[in-house]
């Protein structure tokens, strides 16, 4: 699901509780931050297919072990700064620590992986990558261009810092340290069609 902070606001003011009853009657997906409700966007062929892909290898490369990959329908919850929002993909590893009501909200993933989009590239790399440095379980955050061959990988280290890796080119490969997993850029790309 592509999201941005630039859409006007549906509501302004409401309280965390507000947010998560009306988010759970309706069929749309919001994303809540400092008092204010934005509407989330939909999603273009090249993200559906890219997010599939990439769901569908981290399913396959974890599975037997401890840790779970999740679409963009699990809520992500930020206390430190109030963000409930819905990654494109998030893994937790172990327990997944729940919050809200009915418990449906998660808040400890240790990779997220965001697609972007004209719409969400500046967010997905911008204020979103501070408000998701918050999450003292996170340790590694990746970006994918739907627009490009393009992956910006960010980890965090033992001291706190944060790395950052780019690729651009269809034989580049990176992983994922905190899964012990690794990723093609041409299984990612393939299949997807540029304008």
């Amino acid at each position: 699901m592509e999201n941005t902070l630039n859409e006007p606001a549906l509501k302004y003011g409401i309280s965390p509780e507000q947010y998560l009853q009306e988010e759970n009657e309706l069929l749309e997906k919001h994303e809540y931050y400092q008092g204010e409700v934005f509407a989330m966007s939909g999603a273009s062929l090249n993200h559906n297919r890219i997010s599939r892909k990439l769901l569908t290898d981290l399913s396959q490369q974890l599975k037997g072990g401890s840790c779970e990959p999740f679409g963009s329908d699990m809520r992500l919850h930020i206390p430190e700064n109030t963000l409930y929002t819905y990654p494109d993909i998030s893994v937790y590893c172990g327990e997944v620590e729940l919050t809200g009501q009915p418990f449906d909200t998660a808040m400890n993933p240790v990779l997220i992986i965001e697609i972007l989009s004209k719409s969400t590239e500046n967010y997905d790399r911008g204020k979103k990558f501070v408000l998701y440095r918050q999450i003292k379980s996170l340790t590694e955050y990746i970006l994918v261009d739907s627009q490009s061959i393009h992956v910006e990988h960010h980890s965090k280290k033992g001291d706190g810092f944060w790395e950052f890796r780019e690729y651009k080119m269809l034989e580049d490969k990176f992983s994922i340290n905190a899964l012990d997993i690794e990723f093609n850029l041409s299984d990612i790309y393939e299949e997807i069609k540029f304008s």
